[in-house]
């Protein structure tokens, strides 16, 4: 791709390393989400995002090897990398698409908290075990991602030195939610994005 003033100092050093800083932040930006809706399980629509993500990445690296004396266009490209990931992961965090499995770690009595759960109709798995230290009790629940900032309030706010962890869920099937806070449902897309059974 070639400007009618590419030669002039301007461009050269400024504009059209700005055209690749932009161009590396949309495609990273984008192949991000890619990764994002092929390991939620959106194999449909993951290819489109890959076709679009090839296809910038090919006009900014078409300009790099044109510009190989170019430093600006060194520092541009690894500054749009830098940035495209950091703005993936952000409009990944604000889609909270999915859902995910809670497993909380707790030795303090947790019957506060399982109620909780069951009167915010949180569908709930607990059970007795043994830790390091003692006596302990593991609580199970797989909630909307979007709830999540809530659903940890309150479990601090219920017991504040619980361990626990979070894990991506890649599927549903069945399960008990909260009526207030409706579900994502993959299967509302599910006939133009993923994969049918």
């Amino acid at each position: 791709m070639d400007f009618a003033f590419s030669n002039e100092p301007v461009f050269t050093w400024f504009i059209l390393p700005a055209l690749i800083f932009f161009a590396r932040i949309i495609d990273v930006t984008i192949g991000t989400m890619r990764f994002i809706f092929v390991s939620r399980g959106y194999r449909l629509i993951a290819p489109v995002f890959g076709f679009f993500e090839v296809l910038i990445w090919l006009l900014a690296i078409g300009q790099i090897i044109n510009n190989l004396n170019n430093v600006m266009c060194y520092i541009a490209y690894g500054a749009g990398f830098a940035a495209g990931n950091f703005l993936g992961m952000y409009i990944e965090d604000k889609l909270s698409i999915g859902n995910v499995l809670i497993r909380i770690i707790t030795r303090k009595d947790s019957a506060n908290l399982i109620n909780y759960f069951k009167q915010s109709n949180i569908g709930v798995t607990y059970l007795n075990a043994h830790g390091a230290t003692g006596n302990v009790r593991i609580i199970f629940t797989t909630v909307p991602r979007k709830d999540l900032k809530s659903i940890i309030t309150e479990i601090k706010k219920f017991n504040p030195n619980a361990f626990f962890t979070i894990e991506d869920v890649k599927q549903v099937n069945e399960g008990i939610f909260p009526s207030r806070l409706p579900v994502y449902n993959p299967n509302s897309l599910g006939r133009l994005f993923r994969k049918g059974k």
